[in-house]
């Protein structure tokens, strides 16, 4: 009928998605819009005092630039376990599928804990890395290695799927075809597998800027050296200065939805150049 209406093949949508909008405004939206409220409490110059503090700013670089290297780090280890578990068969199978998902379910107090007593210079790891010049616990580098530990799975999980559906005919005909393992590998499975790869790394990333439990052993917590903003902020907090740990939590925000935006683009354009291709 002319004007009418079409309606959904399923039913409830507009309930649906009004609990939607709900939820995500109470769980997500509200609190987010919180942070900002209190910081607008604060004026324009002792904030931008607040936020471009060196001690703040080094705690910046830290937190993202640790984050940043353990997500890359897992793109490319988490394709190579991702590929391990699917394309093989080997003994322990089941049980090593099971160790990637070991870092959702531990605490990550307990792996910081961990992490610490195996890289520290007493420990097992760090008493054979010490005599080569290498320190890991109390560094940027321990930092980044807790960050992989915690990391690793959002890339697995993501890729594993992806790599289980692809059809193994295509990859055949390639290698028929004359093409060699690499070329086959770079030609027809590495497009479909890197918008999985882009969605794990921004997950591994987002959690890494703010993980606090497994980081704050092996860090050290050193100013200037090896603090990370989620410290920082928790200091604030400590010290009753709300104002100031809302001020720096708003800045973590605003940069982590930029780079977040940017890898939903990078990642849109890739499918985009991909479907025109097909």
């Amino acid at each position: 009928m002319k004007g009418s209406k079409a309606k959904s093949v399923l039913p409830g949508f507009g309930l649906s998605l009004g609990f939607t909008i709900f939820y995500l405004s109470v769980i997500v939206i509200i609190p987010l819009v919180g942070v900002f409220i209190r910081t607008s409490g604060m004026s324009w110059e002792a904030f931008w005092r607040t936020v471009t503090d060196p001690r703040v700013l080094a705690s910046y670089k830290i937190s993202f630039v640790t984050a940043f290297s353990a997500a890359l780090v897992n793109a490319v280890f988490g394709l190579l376990v991702a590929w391990v578990l699917v394309r093989y068969r080997f003994p322990g199978k089941k049980l090593v599928d099971s160790i990637v998902d070991l870092p959702f379910a531990l605490p990550t107090a307990v792996a910081g804990i961990a992490l610490t007593a195996i890289y520290a210079p007493s420990g097992w790891m760090g008493s054979l890395l010490e005599p080569l010049g290498i320190k890991v616990a109390y560094t940027p580098l321990g930092i980044t290695i807790a960050l992989i530990f915690i990391g690793l799975p959002f890339v697995v999980r993501t890729v594993q799927p992806v790599l289980q559906e692809l059809e193994k005919g295509t990859e055949e005909a390639a290698v028929m075809l004359g093409a060699f393992r690499w070329r086959t590998f770079r030609k027809v499975i590495l497009p479909e597998l890197i918008p999985p790869l882009i969605t794990g790394f921004a997950l591994a990333f987002a959690r890494g800027v703010g993980e606090y439990g497994s980081v704050v052993f092996i860090s050290g917590n050193m100013p200037m050296r090896t603090e990370i903003a989620p410290l920082l902020i928790m200091t604030k907090l400590e010290q009753y200065d709300y104002a100031g740990a809302t001020a720096i939590a708003v800045v973590m925000l605003v940069v982590s939805f930029l780079m977040l935006l940017l890898i939903n683009y990078l990642q849109w354009r890739t499918n985009r150049r991909f479907a025109a291709v097909e």
